[in-house]
């Protein structure tokens, strides 16, 4: 029975490693898939799933105004799977189109991104996915600072911490760190402007 899964993990917990595995498992097996991800995410090329290790795909790049369910039906093959990379930034809409690519069409979709902001609020495709979703995974890594498991992401400019700002600025390492609770509101980096003491750490 086809259904709609979510899964979410903080900055550096695999998830474009995780997609591109799950479309090789699928292919090896002559089970094709489609690959989507965000148009806002250029980090590498716009309609492209990179991972940190190396790994790169092309995908279909999503738009605000794009209709996923038309395009996954018009596709000529049969598809396996539905795969959907940086799902964190998909809108209210996009999030109905994939709950109605598994009713109508019996296709798995399978959505993979991030659950909360820097400002640890829910991005908006998160926050639909967390209502629609039949299957919910968290995927795991350990926060940047210590060992515990990282459950936020912190935006950092010029080694220090950001709390405030537009939602979305894409970037990687040199611009988020996994955190715990613990080190989002206390992070081993210089606050110096924050704080007022110019070699202070906390």
């Amino acid at each position: 029975m086809a259904q709609l899964y979510f899964r979410y993990g903080a900055m550096n917990s695999g998830k474009s490693v995780e997609i591109l595995k799950v479309a090789h498992n699928y292919e090896e097996q002559e089970k094709p898939v489609v690959l989507f991800t965000s148009a806002l995410d250029n980090r590498d090329e716009v309609g492209y799933i990179s991972s940190r290790i190396g790994l790169k795909r092309k995908a279909i790049p999503v738009k605000d105004d794009m209709d996923i369910f038309s395009v996954v039906e018009a596709l000529p093959e049969n598809i396996a799977c539905v795969l959907i990379d940086e799902a964190q930034f998909l809108n209210k809409a996009h999030v109905n189109q994939l709950a109605k690519i598994v009713d109508e069409l019996s296709i798995p979709v399978m959505a993979f991104g991030l659950k909360n902001d820097f400002r640890n609020e829910l991005f908006e495709g998160s926050q639909e996915l967390l209502l629609l979703a039949d299957k919910i995974e968290e995927m795991k890594t350990i926060c940047w600072f210590c060992h515990k498991k990282a459950i936020m992401n912190l935006r950092v400019h010029e080694g220090r911490p950001v709390y405030v700002g537009e939602q979305i600025a894409i970037g990687g390492n040199e611009s988020y760190y996994p955190v715990c609770r613990k080190h989002y509101n206390n992070p081993l980096i210089d606050c110096e402007e924050e704080r007022g003491n110019k070699n202070e750490y906390v």
